[in-house]
């Protein structure tokens, strides 16, 4: 069944005498009948399911207004709205926070979970049928909403994030990964809201129909915004905007509804194109999905080997628990790092040190892995309360590392498993140990999977462990191995894994053993094996074994096969030159080595600005250049940028005098109105660790106060921002009183809702997209500004 959703509601309570700056939410009590005439008006138009005017009304988006206290009370009042407006479904609307969760922002995971759990209770409880969490730019923001709804209410809850043009959201998530993570964490309907219109929103409704099996839904803005006589538009028509309901019903969609720009008008346009439309089938792959915040991972027989890198784990490596120990995950990341270099599609992550936190230090390296790198992780414990705390914290799709059939794994990890929508892989062990015989494993295997699927795992949550014995103690083992693997497959068809080098313990030239009998299990079934991908020869077996397998068509990944995976060839990197050094460490976002490194180019004579030139700004470069080319996203950029400012502190710390980059003065505010002002926080982050001198005004802000910090500080640029088709206006006129005042600054502008056509049309003279863009372009202005 197709669902109508209604469609804007901040343009409609502007017409309805909402004062521009003023919150939305307040008029739910000051003036409800303005409100409950705009629901009236989207059912008439056709609406099935209205949304609530509670879009900001969290306690930490209230606090800008000084009524945190009232939340509550304008979430029960919007719901009784909405309720008497009609005969209708109600969704309790529930927007970000505004912040982005730390390590990305200042805003704690469990502050976001509060914050939205007292949302989700009180919409629920004032009678609300569904939840929807909607415009989210951050993948782990929506997880903290989504959990906080489920543990609030029984409600279906409905997350919608918004994509950029390049087909991810702010912070790098890809509509398919976002469909698995959500899916796996129990997402009653999967969609997209926002930025963009409906034509450019039909490849993301049909990816997100293609990775999960729940309905999708989707509500686009009517176009892109454009400037038309000091007067914000929308270019897509009521009747065009309609014409595309049937494009993504096609694409996947059946909840359907409009954004920013769409009215009544657009609504009835919409409902009536799909009056007669039927819902689309819809083909989905029960392939086993991991995902991390910006790369989805799948293993099945038909798809390439997938490798999952074992480094990450203190058991004899006594240097690196020995880090752990002390706190430090150098070792950690620095091995996160090269194992994803050297072809480890996943990484598993252990911090099995004794006399330690582990679930402390387990969510640390997660957080910090999950920063460096894009590969999925899988979670090796058998501690309940650090399985818990890393996946809680991860934002993406982990593997749980591992689960047997003992009555403690089954009882407390198949919950978490479920909760928090992680994957798991089956290790058929039982009280009484390793089971013998391949038939006897199956059978163990077996009873862990019906125990899962008892508490809601289904088909493509499982990895299934064919336990690898020493053939040194049984010379059986490697027998028994190849045929789990091969009853595994024809009796499951779930992929299977291992960790292959205990089948050598004890022996000899264990490399040509091992090698061997990976050669052996790959032709048998196995799909992701757990190894050293620095080992040499076990990358030879892997590649020579995908050619004679049919997974390297016609071996020519074999013939261009250059051996440069060892973790010898991985160290001797600190063998570069120490300005190359700094300049990687930069990239790779290492900002607990960068101190080391400087200390060590200055006793080397380098003068601080070769440092900064030849590498910290050239890293920055590089860096920039990858943002553009969708190879690197948002939080390696911010960790990037984090770590060139942590090399220019070194630097001051070292040399007094040294003047670090002094790139200009710039000015930045949100636009007197809006109150978001996270895409302002992202841009001024960067520019100060790109040596500007930061000037922030805040969000919010009055075109005089804007005009008079420009002039007070003789800045270089302007920065202003805007998310809110309704706050736009509010950049015409700061440039015009700029102007007006005799202010020589360049205006740059960026925000979610603007254009390059809106920008040149209110005058400005630059337009970024991000705050990528925007160092690159400000440092351009200053520097033609000079000459």
């Amino acid at each position: 069944m197709i669902e109508i959703f209604d469609g804007a509601m901040g343009t409609m309570l502007q017409q309805g005498g909402l004062k521009a700056g003023a919150c939305p939410e307040l008029m739910n009590v000051e003036n409800p009948e303005v409100v409950r005439k705009i629901h009236r008006a989207y059912i008439d138009a056709g609406a099935t399911i209205i949304e609530t005017n509670t879009f900001g009304a969290s306690s930490l988006k209230l606090e800008h207004y000084g009524i945190s206290a009232r939340a509550r009370e304008l979430n029960f009042a919007a719901v009784k709205i909405a309720k008497s407006a009609g005969n209708v479904k109600v969704a309790g609307s529930m927007g970000p926070t505004g912040k982005f969760i730390a390590p990305l922002g200042d805003l704690d995971f469990e502050d976001a979970y509060k914050i939205f759990y007292e949302q989700a209770q009180s919409l629920a409880e004032a009678g609300a049928d569904f939840l929807i969490i909607e415009t989210c730019i951050d993948i782990q923001e929506m997880r903290a909403a989504l959990l906080a709804a489920k543990d609030a209410c029984n409600l279906p809850v409905i997350c919608q994030l918004s994509y950029s043009e390049d087909g991810r959201t702010v912070t790098g998530t890809d509509p398919q990964s976002a469909a698995v993570i959500l899916e796996a964490m129990g997402a009653d309907i999967i969609g997209v809201n926002c930025s963009l219109g409906p034509e450019q929103l039909v490849p993301v409704v049909k990816i997100l129909a293609e990775n999960c099996r729940v309905p999708v839904s989707v509500q686009p803005n009517a176009g892109m915004p454009y400037l038309e006589n000091g007067v914000t538009k929308f270019p897509m028509d009521a009747k065009t905007f309609g014409s595309w309901g049937v494009k993504l019903v096609e694409a996947g969609a059946t909840f359907l509804g409009g954004c920013c720009g769409t009215t009544p008008a657009h609504i009835k346009a919409l409902a009536e194109n799909l009056k007669n439309c039927k819902e689309s089938s819809r083909r989905f792959s029960n392939t086993l999905k991991l995902a991390s915040r910006s790369k989805t991972v799948e293993i099945d027989k038909n798809l390439p080997t997938v490798l999952i890198g074992e480094r990450i784990n203190p058991t004899g490596r006594k240097k690196l628990a020995a880090e752990i120990r002390e706190g430090s995950l150098l070792g950690v990341k620095k091995d996160a790092v090269n194992q994803v270099k050297s072809g480890a599609k996943i990484l598993d992550v252990n911090m099995g040190v004794g006399g330690i936190d582990q679930a402390k230090m387990m969510a640390q390296a997660v957080k910090e892995i999950s920063q460096i790198t894009d590969a999925p992780l899988a979670i090796d414990t058998s501690d309940e309360k650090t399985l818990e705390a890393a996946l809680r914290i991860y934002p993406g799709r982990a593997l749980i590392n591992s689960v047997s059939f003992e009555p403690d794994r089954i009882k407390k990890f198949l919950p978490l498993a479920k909760k928090y929508g992680a994957a798991i892989l089956v290790l058929p062990l039982t009280e009484k140990g390793v089971p013998k015989t391949a038939e006897e494993r199956v059978e163990v295997a077996e009873k862990i999977i019906d125990a899962a699927k008892n508490i809601g795992l289904r088909d493509g949550d499982f990895l299934l462990d064919a336990l690898v014995m020493t053939i040194s103690a049984d010379a059986n083992a490697c027998n028994e191995v190849l045929k789990t693997l091969k009853i595994y497959r024809e009796k499951f068809g779930y992929p299977s894994t291992m960790g292959l080098s205990n089948i050598s313990f004890g022996l000899p030239n264990r490399p040509l053993i091992n090698s061997t009998f990976f050669a052996m299990c790959l032709a048998a079934g196995l799909d992701a094996p757990i190894m050293n991908p620095y080992d040499e020869s076990m990358q030879n077996a892997l590649k020579a074994s995908a050619a004679l397998l049919g997974k390297d068509a016609n071996g020519l990944n074999f013939s261009k096969l250059v051996v440069n995976n060892s973790e010898v060839a991985v160290e001797k990197k600190i063998n570069l030159p120490i300005l190359a050094q700094i300049k990687q460490a930069v990239i790779d976002g290492d900002k607990d080595e960068i101190p080391a490194l400087i200390v060590k180019a200055i006793e080397e004579n380098y003068s601080a600005n070769e440092i900064t030139e030849k590498s910290l700004t050239a890293a920055m470069n590089d860096i920039g250049e990858e943002f553009g080319a969708g190879k690197v996203f948002l939080p390696q950029v911010l960790l990037s940028a984090e770590t060139m400012r942590t090399a220019f502190n070194k630097l001051k710390e070292i040399l007094p005098t040294t003047e670090t980059a002094n790139n200009g003065t710039f000015v930045i505010a949100t636009v007197k109105g809006d109150v978001h002002d996270l895409g302002k926080n992202i841009t001024g982050a960067l520019l100060a660790n790109s040596g500007f001198k930061l000037i922030d005004l805040g969000k919010d802000v009055d075109s005089a106060e804007i005009v008079k910090a420009a002039i007070e500080n003789n800045a270089d640029i302007v920065g202003l921002c805007a998310l809110m088709t309704t706050t736009m206006i509010q950049i015409d006129k700061v440039i015009a009183d700029l102007h007006a005042a005799g202010c020589s600054a360049k205006v740059m502008v960026g925000g979610a809702a603007l254009t390059q056509e809106y920008a040149d049309a209110a005058g400005a003279d630059a337009y970024a997209k991000d705050g990528v863009t925007a160092v690159k372009l400000a440092k351009e202005l200053v520097a033609n500004e000079k000459n």
